[in-house]
């Protein structure tokens, strides 16, 4: 993302802290104003705000029984540490949860900077004799894009003190990613399938790119929220989303070779535990969010070509892809 990209959130920003000194009247008119405010039950919000993630996303490839000892055939790890990003927002729902049953609605947008965001690492378990590691090779990792689309619709009801907000929600995520540089070492193959150890192996160096990497994940999840917001003007939520249903496609292309791979993969687990505290002020909010998003490995289909034409065959192999990402948001809202 360039520079150009500061702008909307800079004029959003300085129009919200411009909301925080509104010019005060006392005419009929404003009185009257004021009454239909207290009246209102729904509102809208729109904010924005910026964040970083921490995390890894998981390229894995499952081996064919008999051909290794492994879990695993291959594994690749992709690092986000740390992907910065800016945040577009906008929410409608009740006033005051606490003060009736209602519904609500939410969507987010992030998109994040390109840059260095730490290692990729490529690990082989290539042996029938044994389990151990037989290649391994690491690269600086550059992530290239970072997008995620959140859309939530669900019901407030008030309990006492608290207000409990069951929902659905459905999510869209980009990565891409390239390695570059870096290094490997391959154990020795003595005889076929059977290797010698990877610590006797030496390191050789790598120049330039080498794989590039792209995740578009498909989420449909249930969850539930509970908060409160006694404590004026501060209020705590927190909340927790679970599903089954993950749908990620992939493609990996493997660039001194000129070989790509599509990988199609369902059914990880997806979890996400998030927690909120919001400061009123007028009609501004600020929150700090926290959360932890998490995928286990999904298992597909993966589909063998060439980067020089568009042929694709079934592989033998199965494919699977998972992620890991804790994520800190800093958010500015007006309420309207």
């Amino acid at each position: 993302m360039n520079k150009a990209a500061f702008l909307p959130v800079f004029f959003i920003i300085i129009h919200l802290l411009s909301a925080i000194n509104p010019i005060y009247c006392q005419d009929n008119k404003q009185n009257s104003e004021q009454n239909n405010e207290k009246n209102r039950k729904y509102g809208f919000s729109l904010g924005t705000g910026f964040g970083v993630t921490y995390g890894q996303a998981l390229e894995m490839v499952y081996p064919v029984p008999g051909d290794t000892k492994g879990e695993l055939l291959s594994e690749l790890t992709w690092d986000m540490k740390s992907v910065f990003y800016v945040g577009f927002y906008a929410d409608f729902g009740l006033i005051d949860p606490l003060s009736r049953p209602g519904f609500f609605s939410s969507l987010a947008l992030k998109t994040g900077f390109q840059g260095e965001t730490g290692k990729m690492e490529d690990r082989d378990w290539q042996s029938i004799e044994n389990g151990n590691l037989t290649n391994f090779s690491s690269h600086t990792n550059e992530t290239q894009e970072f997008i995620l689309i959140d859309l939530a619709i669900g019901a407030s009801f008030p309990i006492k003190y608290l207000y409990i907000k069951p929902f659905i929600s459905g999510s869209w995520m980009r990565f891409s990613f390239t390695g570059r540089d870096g290094y490997f070492k391959y154990a020795e193959e003595i005889s076929y399938g059977i290797y010698g150890s990877i610590t006797d192996a030496k390191e050789k160096p790598i120049i330039g790119k080498v794989i590039s990497y792209q995740q578009d994940w498909l989420l449909l999840a249930a969850g539930f929220s509970i908060g409160t917001n006694i404590l004026v003007p501060f209020s705590f939520d927190l909340s927790f989303q679970i599903t089954p249903l993950t749908y990620c496609e992939s493609i990996d292309n493997h660039l001194g070779r000129s070989l790509v791979f599509r990988d199609f993969t369902n059914y990880g687990l997806f979890l996400e535990p998030k927690g909120v505290i919001s400061l009123a002020v007028k009609n501004i909010n600020f929150l700090l969010d926290v959360s932890y998003r998490y995928i286990s490995r999904t298992m597909g289909e993966s589909y063998i070509g060439s980067s020089k034409n568009t042929f694709f065959t079934l592989g033998e192999n199965k494919a699977g892809a998972g992620l890991s990402l804790w994520n800190f948001q800093f958010i500015i809202k007006l309420n309207l």
